[in-house]
């Protein structure tokens, strides 16, 4: 399984989310070190609009987000960019 899949699952099984979006960014940032081809999965940005999210704060959301793929970012994952939002919240979309 891709880890884009991965996250997928894992925001899917914990948020229930209304929408989610998880981009691989990794291609905007090949070159940044010498080690970044810009292909793999190293860079990903969340968008994710759920009803768990209602009662958190911005910081609260983000620390879900992240203590959730605290694996994937310990394995590897080099940037997760992360936009949380609760229904009728505006979003980027």
């Amino acid at each position: 399984m891709s880890l884009q899949a991965r996250i997928e699952q894992k925001l899917t099984d914990t948020f229930q989310p209304e929408r989610l979006a998880v981009i691989n960014e990794s291609h905007l940032h090949a070159g940044h070190h010498a080690d970044m081809t810009g292909e793999g999965e190293t860079h990903m940005r969340v968008r994710i609009v759920s009803s768990k999210f209602a009662d958190m704060t911005r910081l609260a959301r983000h620390r879900a987000i992240t203590e959730l793929l605290k694996p994937e970012l310990d394995a590897g994952l080099h940037a997760l960019a992360v936009e949380p939002s609760a229904p009728g919240e505006p979003t980027r979309w």
